[in-house]
């Protein structure tokens, strides 16, 4: 357990980092990562330290020798704002407050200011305003204001001189309620995008990782665009998208998505879910490392425990995931090394890289395309002229590269592009028509269609 306060913006701060049981993660990496967070929203903080915690109170979390320390910390301090690195109770939240007469944040807390704050599109604002609506159903709603002595708020968080929010739990249902119906209407809209995509259908690509993994560095290397990449926890929270020309292959579409952290709220991630539907769909995802990161190997299991959270099975889709070793120009020679040993170990689908410098970007676009053959084929059918109905699922679901008629049969010579799961699709619909497939060959070098 880990619990961490933080402090004001332009002003004070406070960080505490209470560990008693069992984690993934180091406490300091938990410390330095909980600073990480308080300063990606411009808070300053002041003093941290790490408190082990045998018995935590279930109405205060600390017990009352360290409250009171913690209160002379405070003070002396001048400090405006607490952050615990761990999930409080309703209860447990109230008391602190009362008894530090400040406001007090959780970890889930925290990274929903974060979110509220960096969430630039209708969508990103409407599921962050979702999550925090669900979070605060069972807390104070006076809570919502909290941040109004620091920083201009985000709608729903208030700012100065907002008078306090009254609402009660039916007004809080009613507006989640309007929100998910906003969503809901967004989420169709996206989907038609998507069928429309599918009728040029490159194969989608989905970078995902831990926070700072170096995620948006690596979009920008691959695609040239200027998506925001900073040493920053959360730098990109709205999913970007891009197409990319592969070298004796064709094109990807190339999609950025949020970072994931260790104890993702419950809340974020159901109502990222919509955002994340490109990462259920990609054909590939680029599951990017900080390898340099003490903490490596944690990270990627809270990788793994979020895209089985979204629905990835990422043992029985392995063949699907690619492991980008990033950030090869922060380790020294003798890391780099025992990293590249291991890599020539590993049986799993892994491509050592720096995004900043360039380096392994090529071999990382090799094994994508190495992937995207064995996973795509070009297929030649003759459709036959009663079967339209047919050939419009074709042009449809499947890359275009040929299509001419036969004058004397009237037959439709079409030659496609496909994945695995278009072919299986395509033959059960095959099946009572005198359509058929004449040719199947692996996906051609050479840009087609």
């Amino acid at each position: 357990m880990n619990a961490r306060p933080v402090g004001k913006k332009q002003g004070t701060g406070f960080k505490v980092d209470v560990s008693g049981f069992v984690q993934n993660h180091s406490p300091h990496s938990r410390l330095e990562e909980a600073a990480g967070l308080a300063r990606a929203i411009n808070l300053d903080v002041v003093h941290q330290e790490i408190i082990v915690l045998k018995n935590p109170r279930p109405s205060t979390l600390f017990g009352e020798g360290k409250i009171d320390e913690l209160q002379s910390v405070i003070k002396e301090g001048d400090i405006g704002l607490v952050i615990v690195d761990h999930n409080l109770t309703p209860v447990q939240q109230r008391n602190l407050e009362k008894k530090w007469h400040l406001k007090v944040l959780d970890r889930t807390g925290l990274i929903l200011e974060i979110f509220g704050e960096r969430a630039r599109t209708k969508e990103g604002r409407l599921q962050v305003e979702l999550a925090h609506l669900e979070y605060q159903k069972s807390r104070l709603v006076r809570s919502w204001t909290h941040l109004e002595r620091q920083r201009g708020g985000f709608g729903f968080l208030g700012g100065p001189g907002e008078t306090q929010i009254e609402a009660d739990r039916r007004q809080i249902r009613k507006r989640i309620e309007n929100i998910t119906r906003d969503i809901d209407r967004i989420r169709n809209t996206r989907e038609l995008h998507r069928k429309a995509r599918k009728k040029v259908p490159y194969p989608v690509v989905a970078l995902v990782g831990y926070t700072n993994a170096g995620k948006s560095t690596l979009f920008n290397a691959l695609t040239g665009a200027r998506v925001m990449a900073q040493d920053m926890l959360f730098a990109t929270l709205d999913p970007t998208m891009r197409e990319v020309k592969l070298p004796s292959f064709g094109k990807f579409i190339l999609s950025d998505t949020v970072g994931f952290i260790s104890d993702l709220p419950t809340t974020l991630v159901a109502a990222f879910r919509a955002t994340l539907e490109e990462v259920l769909e990609a054909d590939i995802l680029l599951h990017v490392r900080d390898i340099s990161h003490e903490d490596t190997e944690a990270q990627k299991k809270d990788v793994l425990e979020v895209l089985h959270e979204l629905g990835v099975e990422t043992e029985m889709e392995s063949s699907r995931i690619i492991e980008v070793w990033n950030k090869l120009d922060l380790l020294d020679e003798e890391s780099r090394q025992v990293r590249f040993n291991a890599l020539k170990m590993s049986k799993d689908q892994i491509v050592a890289i720096s995004a900043t410098t360039g380096e392994g970007l090529s071999d990382l676009l090799e094994h994508i395309k190495e992937v995207m053959s064995s996973s795509y084929s070009e297929i030649s059918l003759n459709v036959a002229p009663e079967d339209g109905a047919l050939l419009n699922w074709i042009l449809e679901h499947t890359q275009l590269i040929s299509r001419t008629v036969d004058h004397q049969t009237g037959f439709a010579i079409v030659v496609v592009r496909g994945s695995q799961k278009d072919r299986g699709q395509l033959e059960n619909r095959l099946k009572g028509l005198r359509t058929s497939i004449i040719a199947r060959r692996p996906a051609s070098s050479g840009e087609s269609g």
